[in-house]
């Protein structure tokens, strides 16, 4: 069994949220504002509310402003999931975001988006520029969520619809951002702010964009393999079951096995979780039995309900 995240002094959680939430603030504060291409969510309503603007609202402050009251309905529906460690996420990554762009009172003369790099990467290779955009994103995130973090925004809402209506968390994200992306793309039509490109390109960006950075993510939780098989043998199999179904939402097998050793017959859990889950379903195995013998396998391909098909 892998070791157990909770063991880790929670100050090296925090310090590695933050420089995650850095990172991902260049990536959208320095590469994507300028470019008028939006990573979805709430980052990207925050954009498209800063076109409508005028360019005049800072970024980062729109984005903290914005996910406020979702974090305080997640806190109403989910409790403590989403506590301190969101309000960090969202807020130092609000932060980074104006400080890098030079919004923050004081420091109006770092401004990375106009610095010369930047400014040719624009101008001579706006792909690259997008792509380096979608890196930062996806190592940033990847970084946050590996340390449990998160950013609120659309989590917050995956949850919730996945707790009041049983919709996957993967389809409610994938919903939302394509919303955002679509709204911010008629933003920049209807006001004629692309920067010399069709709006229309700029979307199909902002959706390239989306992919990189979500496979980056996978990529930095958990490696190259996007889900894992756990076996899980325990004398509490049924409260860990509950877990497993209600709080995961997944599915789970009991299999009737008999210990060699002690020649104890009992059941063994067997499921299959995605790279985000596997953080959190062992944490919560180690509260209920930390006694709980698990194994954990690379999964190359799920075929069913929950997992993509792998081409």
């Amino acid at each position: 069994m892998p070791k157990d995240s909770s063991s880790r002094h929670p100050i090296l959680d925090y310090a590695a949220i933050i420089i995650g939430s850095a990172i991902m603030a260049i990536g959208i504060g320095v590469f994507l504002v300028d470019a008028r291409v939006v990573p979805g969510g709430v980052s990207g309503l925050a954009m498209a509310i800063y076109y409508l603007s005028g360019n005049k609202l800072p970024i980062g402050t729109l984005i903290w402003i914005l996910n406020i009251p979702l974090y305080l309905w997640g806190l109403k529906e989910l409790g403590k999931k989403f506590g301190l460690r969101t309000f960090v996420g969202f807020s130092v990554s609000s932060f980074f975001i104006d400080f890098f762009r030079g919004d923050i009172p004081g420091f109006g003369y770092i401004r990375l988006q106009d610095s010369a790099p930047i400014k040719d990467l624009f101008k001579n290779d706006f792909l690259f520029l997008i792509l380096i955009g979608a890196v930062l994103i996806g190592i940033g995130l990847g970084i946050i969520f590996k340390f449990k973090g998160t950013t609120a925004g659309s989590d917050i809402i995956a949850a919730i619809m996945q707790k009041k209506f049983g919709i996957k968390p993967g389809q409610s994200i994938m919903f939302t951002d394509f919303f955002v992306i679509a709204i911010a793309g008629f933003i920049i039509d209807i006001k004629h702010l692309s920067p010399g490109r069709p709006a229309l390109v700029l979307t199909l960006y902002a959706l390239f964009l989306l992919f990189v950075s979500s496979r980056l993510i996978d990529v930095i939780i958990e490696g190259f393999d996007y889900a894992r098989a756990m076996y899980i043998i325990s004398d509490h199999n049924e409260e860990i079951s509950r877990v497993i179904l209600n709080d995961m939402g997944r599915g789970a097998t009991a299999v009737k096995t008999r210990g060699v050793y002690g020649n104890t017959e009992r059941e063994m859990l067997f499921t299959v979780v995605s790279l985000r889950e596997i953080t959190l379903i062992v944490d919560m195995i180690k509260k209920i039995d930390p006694k709980a013998f698990v194994i954990i396998n690379n999964v190359h391909e799920v075929l069913g309900e929950g997992f993509r098909k792998r081409i």
